[in-house]
């Protein structure tokens, strides 16, 4: 796997939402749970030319949203997906949103019921600098974490080992995963030892054989 992230099918995104748009196939349909302002869905819309659609809380996101054309529907991903059928979309995206959820692995089931691929995105809460702050007898303050304990919406956070442990437990099949540092980029160290020096992980998902 190539460590350069300067993507041209994602100029104006974040390097991380470049890689993510790199692994959607064009004219493929998306749902992007927790969609923020809309950027990457506008951006493969236009580009990628998929058929997407957002869900997203924050009033203000919804907004953003629609002022760029992108369809969305405000929701509270807590409250699940059965208003979508199983198998309604080729990539169900949740980048940056895993750790905020209530039941992240309940989540990850319904997202691939309702899509063929899962694209999940978080921090790495094995990252050394996370280590070295809880040593120290505090909640680690970090670019990828930059709340503070009492100001952050994350209540589930997790390591990679974590994740590919969840991973194996329940079959789900994972088909790309790239770890980052906190310029998004890869490295020697990374690829040495990925639970202590990755501080953002990106999963590609299906699920379990047969199902």
């Amino acid at each position: 796997m190539s460590a350069n992230l300067d993507l041209d099918t994602g100029i104006g995104l974040r390097p991380d939402l470049q890689l993510i748009a790199g692994w959607i196939k064009p004219g493929s349909r998306v749902l992007d749970l927790g969609c923020g302002d809309g950027k990457l869905l506008d951006y493969l819309a236009q580009h990628r030319g998929v058929h997407g659609y957002g869900l997203e809380i924050d009033t203000a996101n919804v907004a953003a949203c629609i002022a760029r054309g992108v369809n969305v529907i405000q929701a509270d991903l807590d409250d699940g997906l059965r208003d979508f059928e199983t198998g309604s979309f080729d990539y169900v995206l949740l980048t940056q949103t895993l750790q905020a959820l209530q039941r992240p692995d309940e989540a990850i089931e319904e997202i691939l019921r309702v899509g063929r691929s899962a694209i999940v995105t978080f921090p790495n809460f094995g990252h050394w600098r996370v280590r070295q702050a809880l040593l120290s007898g505090h909640m680690p303050v970090t670019k990828t974490l930059p709340a503070a304990w009492y100001d952050t919406s994350n209540i589930h956070l997790c390591t990679v080992a974590d994740f590919d442990a969840l991973c194996a437990a329940r079959g789900w099949r994972v088909r790309e995963r790239r770890l980052l540092n906190r310029a998004h980029r890869e490295g020697w160290s990374i690829r040495l030892a990925p639970n202590l020096f990755a501080e953002v992980a990106l999963y590609q998902l299906r699920g379990r054989l047969g199902s």
